[in-house]
């Protein structure tokens, strides 16, 4: 019999270097941060007492090597992570800016998250899943992109509910047109979904969050809960005929914002573990939002993600000073 998990999540595993300091030379220093949204997400899941599996694909490499052993000390359940003996393991550079924002350089073409094929899948922990998370880096090329599709329908199939968060990268597309188009089946086949403003004005071309988050319901009446992510202004939830704001936690320190997307999605999903998706009242979706809104602040304070996930006593204590 397979293990239960409440979430398995699929996509890429990779390594963020950062800029970390200036070498007597005056070169950037760089830290090779393990990273990857899928297992940011899982890796906060796991700080919040949940049980998560992670499908993916790995370079016979140092940094495969490197990235197993990071999301494993997160407690990670990593036996479904595959090694590619010919493709070396995705990498990202991230030139962080002074606001916290990043612009980003992938190596990756190919990159082994990419390698990924649908009959190397672990159907079995699949429908196991309480809750399957994606997101679109898996769904670039055909290969990995049949995978991801093979995978959701296995797990749907078997109850579990559907979390996706678009993870637009507009350099890894072959165009636009190709990354709106999956983006929209993704959304078509999800129950939750956490899309950032950019990503709603990119799917919508509206900037106000009301008009765009209707047009997306709209579009994708399917979607239990619509979250929309505004950065540093905070955050939105749509969800039957709510809406919910929910202002951000600005209280200083903030180094750079990778991964802080990921942990407001894993604290989102956790909440629906704990409540369910359906039927969520004004109060609860307010409790929602403050508690990752909360997390996705602290993970700002620190470089890297699956490292840097805050306890869920670190996010209490803000909420009761705050």
């Amino acid at each position: 019999m397979n293990e239960r998990f409440d979430v398995i999540a699929l996509g890429e595993l990779l390594i963020d270097f950062t800029e970390n300091g200036q070498s007597a030379q005056g070169n950037p220093l760089l830290e090779a941060n393990p990273g990857g949204a899928p297992c940011n997400v899982l890796a906060m899941l796991q700080k919040l007492g949940k049980r998560t599996a992670f499908v993916g694909k790995v370079g016979k490499d140092m940094f495969g090597v490197q990235l197993r052993q990071a999301a494993e000390s997160a407690g990670i359940c990593m036996d479904h992570l595959l090694e590619d003996e010919n493709v070396h393991t995705t990498l990202a550079f991230v030139k962080t800016f002074p606001n916290g924002d990043r612009d980003f350089s992938f190596y990756r073409n190919p990159g082994a998250d990419m390698m990924l094929t649908a009959d190397e899948l672990p159907l079995g922990a699949l429908r196991a899943a309480k809750i399957f998370h994606f997101g679109t880096l898996s769904m670039t090329h055909p290969e990995v992109r049949a995978a991801t599709k093979a995978a959701l329908a296995a797990a749907k199939e078997a109850g579990a509910l559907i979390s996706f968060d678009p993870n637009l990268r507009p350099p890894l597309w072959n165009s636009l047109d190709e990354a709106r188009e999956q983006i929209s089946w993704g959304l078509g086949h999800s129950d939750i979904v956490k899309i950032a403003d950019n990503e709603l004005e990119f799917m919508t071309g509206e900037t106000d969050f009301d008009r765009g988050a209707e047009k997306l319901r709209g579009t994708y009446p399917d979607i239990k809960i619509l979250n929309v992510t505004a950065g540093a202004d905070g955050s939105y939830s749509y969800t039957g005929g709510k809406r919910v704001f929910v202002p951000s936690f600005r209280l200083g320190g903030t180094i750079e914002t990778t991964g802080a997307g990921d942990t407001f999605c894993a604290c989102v999903l956790n909440y629906v573990l704990e409540h369910g998706a359906d039927d969520l009242s004004e109060d609860k979706l307010t409790d929602m939002l403050r508690f990752a809104n909360a997390a996705a602040y602290l993970v700002t304070t620190k470089k890297g993600a699956i490292r840097s996930m805050p306890e869920r006593e670190e996010v209490e204590s803000i909420l009761a000073n705050n």
